[in-house]
């Protein structure tokens, strides 16, 4: 027997070990490099390198760039980082991570770095303005390198991006989905400097600048912290609200969501009984305006039907709800296609076409709305064409809003949700040393180009912090003209919001690039991004760069007021200022007297000023220069072929005065 024990325990023994040799490798990570950190990268000259990621606690990682080495063991948490000395411009180098496992990033260039972050115009892509780059040896340029950030949102800083495009070098099938002001800002800055360049194009359309702001830099203001005061509280991204609700999920499912007369009924079946549904065109249009629904709280059924797209082939067919308050689940053709919690989400579903049919497919939403406001939010012109046919509705299920228990999930818009966008997809960033910023945005801020004032230079100076860069160039593209031409001198909340960015360039190392004379009348995305991303280049060459260039066109400096005329003087005017107009005359301008009422002005050139005069006022007391949301076609340039910046005298309230963000109210 103690033979047998004896030739038993070993075999055991053995086989625990086995069992642990296993399980160990699984339970180590291997070393991890944020997503930024790609073969073809271009890293910071003149500053620090940062190289961080992620490992097994404890383990060794050692970072190798240019002969230069420098080691790091992981924390408690798994994360280490490593700074390496400055380098100078130049390449391409190996980039090497080793720990458990090596990563070795190639073709890597020490050069300049720019974030190209805003709204849609920066976004806009080569492809999307038709612009062909006909220069075919910039093209095979290998000292450019794109990079596309794939934007997400959270409410606490994100230890890394979603992901992105990698970094790409220059060829005509790279720079076709690349911004394309971002674009022409690198080629004219490399063309100047002949040092590599780094484009990081991280932006998304029609988002507010608050979501760009840190939870702490909008903590300063008032009106954000009924949406920031609960998330640092809470203290959870993201993922840790998604885990909590999917635990509790089963039992409130169960108990209180999944019931009433139109579950058990199974009002969701293509055959169901229509003789008590009623009409509803519910597209942006909540259930508070129809009187049957307007103090009901809990579900209501709406059903419509659509056709496929003739040339639809994929294998599923996207059914945008978009902004749905506060609960749906939706069927198509009577099987469950998903659900969705919360008022500033987006609801859509892929819906396999094994299920659908080229016409008359049946959807059915039973929409669940837990207090306040109900139904479908997003206005109807937003809405796919899928949801444009004939609705019907049915009152489901009655609740009393205050005591039914509602779900914690992540419910915010990358479009207004303040910080998000900055949680998500800027922090992530801000480990790695860069050369500045681009920025393109403000039209999602017109309507409250007051509050711009103050939020504008405070996202700046929260960029700056957060980088742990104080001088940190931040260069911005000021709005284009837009909309239908005023046919007399009207208020103007875009010509205020252009002015709050122009007060920006009280802070240092500020540029603006104006685009005044770029804009469409019926496009708020001109096509013209080529002489955008020019004016930023200019901007950055003589402010970042120190180049003695004309870098702005003429700007306000003074009025004079004597015998009914208004001479305006200006500064960076170059080598002159000069008018397009063949007859010599100034367009753009108004004025007004004590009665504040303005008219269209007369404007000409006398001795490098600018003369105004008004038949309709004798006594002028204000001038404007460009104010409207699409003043029309304007002359005044400088010789180096740059437009004048609007502004105006008077500091008289505006249209968009006391107007703030205001919470509860998600906007697509």
């Amino acid at each position: 027997m103690k033979r047998t024990r004896g030739g038993v325990m070993p075999f055991r023994g053995l086989i625990f070990c086995m069992v642990l040799l296993v399980m160990v490798p699984a339970a180590m990570a291997d070393v991890r490099l944020p997503a930024i950190f790609r073969d073809h990268m271009v890293l910071q000259r003149g500053a620090p390198v940062n190289v961080w990621g992620w490992a097994s606690p404890g383990e060794k990682v050692a970072v190798t760039l240019m002969m230069k080495s420098a080691t790091a063991i992981a924390n408690k948490q798994g994360t280490w980082s490593v700074v390496l000395p400055a380098l100078e411009a130049g390449g391409p180098y190996t980039l090497t991570v080793e720990g458990r496992n090596t990563i070795v990033l190639s073709d890597v260039l020490i050069g300049d770095v720019w974030i190209c972050g805003g709204q849609s115009n920066m976004q806009w892509t080569i492809d999307q303005t038709g612009f062909d780059e006909k220069d075919s040896a910039f093209l095979k340029n290998a000292q450019v390198r794109l990079f596309t950030v794939h934007v997400d949102i959270d409410y606490l800083p994100a230890e890394d991006i979603k992901g992105g495009t990698g970094w790409n070098t220059l060829s005509q099938e790279n720079i076709k989905y690349f911004s394309a002001v971002a674009y022409h800002f690198g080629k004219k800055l490399y063309r100047e400097l002949n040092v590599p360049i780094g484009l990081v194009s991280d932006n998304l359309g029609a988002t507010s600048v608050e979501s760009w702001m840190s939870n702490e830099a909008l903590l300063a203001f008032d009106q954000f912290r009924a949406d920031i005061e609960p998330v640092l509280k809470r203290n959870k991204n993201f993922a840790a609200m998604r885990a909590d609700f999917e635990k509790m999920k089963p039992a409130w499912y169960k108990k209180y969501y999944y019931k009433g007369p139109g579950i058990v009924g199974e009002w969701f079946d293509v055959d169901t009984d229509l003789s008590e549904w009623k009409p509803i065109q519910p597209l942006g249009n909540t259930w508070e305006n129809v009187p049957d629904l307007r103090d009901h709280d809990g579900a209501v059924w709406f059903r419509t039907t659509f056709d496929l797209p003739e040339n639809h082939t994929g294998k599923t067919f996207h059914v945008g709800l978009l902004q749905v308050d506060d609960y749906d689940i939706a069927w198509v053709n009577g099987v469950k296609v998903g659900e969705s919690y919360g008022n500033y989400n987006h609801h859509g579903y892929d819906v396999p076409t094994d299920i659908l049919k080229p016409t008359g497919n049946v959807l059915v939403v039973r929409v669940f709305d837990v207090g306040g406001r109900g139904g479908f939010t997003t206005p109807s012109m937003w809405a796919h064409k899928h949801l444009s046919g004939d609705w019907l509705y049915r009152k489901g299920q009655a609740i009393d809003a205050a005591k039914f228990p509602k779900v914690l999930v992540p419910n915010a818009t990358p479009f207004s949700s303040p910080a998000v966008l900055y949680n998500g997809s800027i922090a992530p960033l801000t480990r790695m040393s860069i050369k500045g910023v681009i920025w393109y945005q403000g039209e999602a801020n017109a309507d409250r180009a007051d509050e711009y004032r103050k939020l504008f230079p405070a996202m700046i100076a929260d960029w700056r912090s957060t980088w742990k860069q104080p001088e940190l160039p931040f260069l911005f593209v000021q709005l284009a003209n837009y909309m239908a031409e005023s046919p007399l001198p009207a208020p103007s909340a875009w010509a205020e919001l252009r002015e709050a960015q122009a007060a920006a360039l009280a802070l240092p190392n500020t540029a603006m690039a104006v685009s005044i004379d770029l804009g469409e009348a019926n496009d708020i995305h001109p096509r013209n991004k080529e002489d955008v991303g020019k004016r930023l280049a200019l901007g950055a060459l003589n402010k970042v760069y120190q180049k003695n260039i004309v870098s702005a066109g003429p700007t306000f400096r003074s009025m004079k007021l004597g015998g009914g005329t208004a001479t305006i003087e200006y500064d960076n005017t170059g080598g002159g200022l000069i008018t397009k107009d063949k007859y010599g005359f100034v367009r753009g301008f108004q004025m007004a007297g004590e009665d504040r009422k303005f008219y269209w002005a007369q404007a000409t050139l006398v001795n490098g000023t600018v003369e105004v005069t008004c038949r309709q006022v004798s006594k002028p007391v204000a001038v404007r220069y460009a104010w409207d949301d699409n003043p029309g076609p304007l002359d005044l340039y400088n010789a180096d072929g740059l437009p004048a910046v609007p502004f105006r005298t008077d500091d008289w309230p505006g249209i968009t005065a006391g107007k703030r963000f205001q919470t509860g109210q998600p906007r697509f």
